[in-house]
């Protein structure tokens, strides 16, 4: 049984009373709503966003590995959305995937004019990136 409000030294505004309750699940409610809205914006954006690129690819009648590893960060952004929307695994492995693409697809559209050390350094970022990465899956599965 846990001691009332205020008697250990604490205020009764950290002790959430039952007529709290309705207006928690109210707020929780709201703020649920406008995630699922703004990953709904997201989703349509990202959508968008491919597509422009498929046309473009399209008119140019030209495909670079750019272009590939663009559609990838595509991919990755629809599936994280996929992820929060469902709320099921890891959602903090996704962002850390798409900065993985985006340091390799930044690497490969200038990788012949950037100085050898950026190059080193950008492999140094997603070598910490996917170590991360582990980590996080590892401990979402323990």
């Amino acid at each position: 049984m846990s001691p009332p409000p205020g008697s250990d030294g604490e205020s009764a505004e950290h002790h959430p009373s039952a007529q709290d309750r309705p207006r928690r699940i109210m707020a929780m409610r709201g703020f649920t709503f406008v995630e699922r809205a703004l990953l709904v914006v997201i989703a349509g954006l990202t959508m968008a966003a491919a597509g422009m690129e498929l046309w473009r690819v399209y008119l140019a009648r030209d495909i670079s590995l750019a272009d590939i590893l663009l559609m990838f960060l595509y991919l990755e952004v629809i599936g994280m959305i996929a992820v929060f929307y469902e709320r099921r695994g890891s959602p903090f492995v996704y962002p850390i995937f798409i900065a993985i693409t985006a340091l390799a697809r930044l690497i490969v559209l200038q990788g012949k004019d950037m100085a050898p050390e950026n190059i080193v350094f950008e492999a140094g970022a997603i070598l910490l990136l996917s170590i991360a990465a582990v980590v996080v899956v590892r401990a979402g599965k323990s």
